[in-house]
């Protein structure tokens, strides 16, 4: 087993663990739809994230490029994948009491969502130069540029209830990313 096998088998479990915390939040949702209202941007973003842990698994077989392993870098890589495995699991809480749906708790924690979002940014930022110099600069300018937009409205996700800036927020990202992922990522 090289090192990347042996770190993508600790990433990959947490991630699968997000990535079940989503379903298992759907599937509550579907047993009992009576017991806290759906809320379609949340729904969204839910489904964001699910895309997001798919491509995220899809991405990061580059990491098989890394001849030589640091200590750091190991940390970073599992440090994204909590932090993806934490906003899962902010998207699916196990209880709302204290909370008229999943409307009035996506507002409540949108800090916590948020907060979580913007740093998968960065941490983002710093796998991909783990990659190697050539990896980052080959990106180029679509992903500086969405990087740096996802940090402002993340930012601004933050700060703001506005309901149109979150849904508009939340379809962006989600219409980016499904073509990010085909386009740009469609073979290994």
């Amino acid at each position: 087993m090289d090192a990347f096998e042996y770190i993508s088998i600790l990433t990959s479990i947490i991630i699968g663990l997000g990535m079940a915390q989503l379903l298992l939040g759907v599937s509550r949702i579907i047993q009992h739809p009576d017991e806290a209202r759906p809320y379609w941007v949340h729904l969204s973003w839910v489904i964001t994230m699910f895309m997001y842990s798919v491509f995220w698994w899809w991405w990061e077989f580059n990491l098989n490029d890394i001849e030589i392993w640091t200590f750091g870098a190991y940390l970073l890589v599992i440090l994204y994948s909590f932090l993806v495995f934490l906003m899962c699991a902010l998207l699916s809480p196990a209880n709302l009491s204290g909370y008229d749906g999943f409307e009035d708790y996506y507002y409540a924690k949108r800090a916590w969502i948020f907060g979580t979002f913007l740093l998968i940014q960065f941490v983002d930022s710093g796998v991909a130069l783990i990659k190697g110099t050539d990896y980052f600069l080959a990106l180029g300018a679509q992903y500086y540029v969405a990087q740096s937009l996802i940090v402002v409205l993340s930012a601004i996700a933050i700060a703001t209830r506005n309901r149109s800036f979150h849904a508009a927020f939340v379809l962006a990202l989600l219409t980016f990313l499904t073509i990010q992922g085909f386009l740009f990522y469609g073979t290994m």
